[in-house]
C-alpha cells in the first residue's frame, strides 16, 4: 500500500511548467496556475514557466532547452494532448524522450475514467525521461491538471512516498552514460 514514510526527509525538486496554447496568455493560464500552486504548496521549486504555441518544433525545443539547462528536474506541460490537428504536444514530447513511462498514461486514463467516464479516452497524457529529467504531458483543463498532480505526481515526486517514487531513482536516470 502507498504511504508517506515520515522518517525520510522531503527533497524538493525543481519543476518547470509549460503551457501549450495558441490563445492563452499568462494572466488566463488557469491550468498552469493550478500546477504552480500545487507544486509550490507541496514544497517543490518552480524553476521555469512559459507558454508556447501549438507547434511541434517549438514545444520540443523548449523541452530540450530546459532538459539541457541543468536547472530543471521535472517538466510538466499542460495542453495539446487531445485529438485535433493542433494537438501536437504528445508528438513533441516523444521527439525528446529517451524512455517513455508507459504506465503514466494508463494510470491517468484510469483516474480520469473514474471522474469523467468514457470521455477519458480522448486524452493522450504521456510521460518520459530525457537527459536525467522527467517530462509529463497533461491535458489543458484545470481539472485534468488537478487529477494529474493530486492523484499521481504529488506522490511520485515525493521522496518519502513508499514503496517507491521517481525522486529516489533520479540520480540513476543517466547511469548508462557512466558505463565504460
Amino acid at each position: 500500500m502507498s504511504r508517506i514514510d515520515e522518517s525520510r526527509e522531503f527533497i524538493p525538486v525543481r519543476i518547470a511548467v509549460l503551457t501549450v496554447s495558441d490563445t492563452r496568455e499568462l494572466a488566463e493560464d488557469r491550468s498552469g496556475d493550478v500546477l504552480v500552486a500545487r507544486l509550490t504548496e507541496a514544497g517543490h521549486v518552480l524553476a521555469k514557466r512559459e507558454i508556447v504555441r501549438d507547434e511541434r518544433g517549438d514545444i520540443a525545443q523548449q523541452l530540450r532547452d530546459w532538459v539541457a539547462s541543468g536547472e530543471v528536474d521535472v517538466i510538466i506541460s499542460t495542453g495539446g494532448t487531445g485529438l485535433t490537428g493542433r494537438d501536437v504536444t504528445v508528438e513533441a514530447h516523444r521527439d525528446v524522450y529517451e524512455k517513455e513511462i508507459d504506465a503514466f498514461g494508463t494510470l491517468f486514463t484510469m483516474i480520469s475514467f473514474g471522474k469523467i467516464g468514457t470521455s477519458a479516452v480522448q486524452s493522450r497524457a504521456t510521460a518520459g525521461v530525457a537527459g536525467g529529467c522527467y517530462l509529463f504531458a497533461l491535458p489543458g483543463s484545470p481539472g485534468a491538471c488537478k487529477d494529474g498532480w493530486d492523484d499521481i505526481l504529488k506522490w511520485q515526486l515525493d521522496y518519502r512516498h513508499r514503496p517507491c517514487n521517481f525522486v529516489e531513482i533520479m540520480p540513476r536516470l543517466e547511469e548508462h552514460k557512466r558505463r565504460k
